[in-house]
């Protein structure tokens, strides 16, 4: 069997001869190319694991048919070889891409120990280019990762509604959640994929500026205004989509103008006279309650309803706890790859850890774990030490609970925990218990069906989600 291919690549004849006698002896395939006219296209017919290029080849430069090849995009290791002992050749060829470079007369046991050495290398380099590939090929394009049936189901609605071409469509979510990611999937999925998607983020616009990131402006429409005239996302997103990004972040003088050109699609820019006519569709996101926004009078009923035509709800990360590991594997695998590193499992008592674990920041939180964890690691495997800066009073949940001379004790953790997620920890966790019966689930909490109706629209549970997975 062979121990891999070395195209030799001299004008020399008897060297090439004498070199192919000598590397088949010790089991390598040899292919040889005395013209350097021919070398690229050889090389692309052969493919070898290693090269062994003259740098005088002939009428040819070496270092020039070395470029030439990574320009290619050929990657295999290089060996220049030169009867001159040049140090300014030398180091010319390591920034041209040569793995190594030899100088004639060769010592045969140096030669030997070097093309070993190369050979390694070419062997890794393709494991890693494999792996590479492997990886990305496991990656759903759309960027959402998950198994759970509320993702599938998620899915399959986003699909139906990315048909709709002008229907707008509203995605609630806690931050972190992958809200973005749905919104451009039904992008992606709608005839306007060829058109731009522009994502604007209404909560990181100044007020005074959020007219003309919108809108645009004419020059001297305002101090500052001195260009010509500058689109606003709107026009910037004409034949596509725009994504509003946390909607319910915009000031009520902002939302009568949203509203109307949502309703008569057409605008004028700041201090414009030409009424302008756009074809956009809208989809909008917010990590709020906007029902309660409008009970409260920070958000207009008139715009809410017409952003809620249709509504995707992607629930937190901790409601969905079998999407966990799939996303960390992924993204376990991403930063080894960037950070050229060999981390390639998670332990049973590190699965077991994030499983259990409260991800206040969703995927977000994950994927900023799982990039110090992998930086910071000389390990092939991550256990749950690796995880250790974490702050287990996260994992909060009602198991945290004792009973005291009788009576209820709920442990607080020591940073802190909001009264909203006590309660949606306590109405998941007995909706579980009742497997998603109500009126079990109000007579256990001892409140009125109609009462616990109504926390569970408050804090976004959604009965049609079903399997309400929690820690128990």
């Amino acid at each position: 069997m062979s121990k891999g291919t070395i195209f030799l690549a001299d004008d020399e004849e008897i060297l090439t001869a004498s070199l192919q006698k000598v590397l088949s002896n010790e089991g390598y395939s040899i292919k040889v190319c005395n013209k350097g006219d021919q070398f690229l296209s050889m090389v692309s017919q052969t493919n070898p694991d290693m090269i062994m290029l003259d740098i005088y080849y002939g009428e040819h430069n070496g270092l020039r048919l070395l470029s030439q090849l990574r320009a290619q995009g050929f990657e295999m290791p290089v060996i220049l070889m030169t009867a001159y002992a040049e140090i300014t050749l030398a180091v010319q060829a390591m920034k041209e891409g040569a793995y190594d470079f030899m100088v004639k007369p060769f010592d045969l046991k140096h030669l030997s120990v070097l093309i070993q050495k190369t050979m390694e290398y070419s062997r890794l380099q393709r494991k890693v280019k494999i792996l590479e590939e492997e990886v990305e090929s496991q990656k759903p394009k759309h960027g959402i990762i998950g198994k759970s049936s509320i993702i599938k189901q998620l899915l399959t609605t986003s699909e139906r509604l990315a048909s709709g071409e002008n229907t707008t469509v509203l995605i609630e979510g806690e931050s972190g959640t992958g809200k973005e990611l749905f919104a451009r999937f039904l992008h992606q999925k709608s005839l306007r994929v060829d058109k731009p998607f522009i994502t604007i983020n209404c909560g990181a616009i100044p007020k005074d500026l959020a007219e003309s990131e919108f809108f645009g402006y004419e020059k001297g429409a305002f101090t500052g205004a001195t260009e010509r005239m500058k689109q606003g996302k709107f026009e910037l997103a004409t034949g596509g989509t725009l994504l509003l990004d946390e909607v319910g972040e915009l000031s009520q003088e902002m939302q009568v103008k949203l509203l109307r050109v949502l309703e008569e699609q057409k605008f004028y820019r700041l201090g414009g006279t030409k009424e302008i006519n756009v074809d956009v569709r809208i989809i909008a996101a917010t990590n709020r309650n906007l029902q309660n926004e409008v009970e409260k009078g920070r958000f207009r009923e008139d715009l809410f309803y017409r952003l809620n035509v249709a509504v995707l709800r992607i629930p937190p990360l901790r409601e969905r706890k079998e999407d966990i590991i799939p996303i960390a594997s992924v993204f376990l695998q991403d930063y080894s790859v960037k950070f050229n590193k060999k981390v390639q499992t998670l332990l049973p008592d590190a699965v077991q850890f994030l499983e259990q674990y409260f991800w206040k920041g969703n995927v977000r939180e994950l994927r900023n774990v799982l990039e110090r964890v992998v930086l910071l690691t000389d390990h092939e495997q991550l256990g749950k030490e690796s995880f250790s800066f974490l702050q287990p009073a996260n994992t909060i949940a009602l198991s945290n609970q004792k009973m005291v001379n009788g009576q209820f004790n709920l442990v607080i953790p020591s940073n802190g925990i909001s009264m909203k997620e006590v309660l949606r920890d306590l109405i998941m966790k007995t909706l579980n218990i009742t497997n998603g019966n109500q009126v079990q689930a109000s007579k256990i909490l001892g409140i009125t069906r109609s009462k616990l109706r109504y926390r569970m629209e408050q804090l976004g549970i959604h009965p049609e989600q079903r399997g309400y997975k929690v820690n128990a």
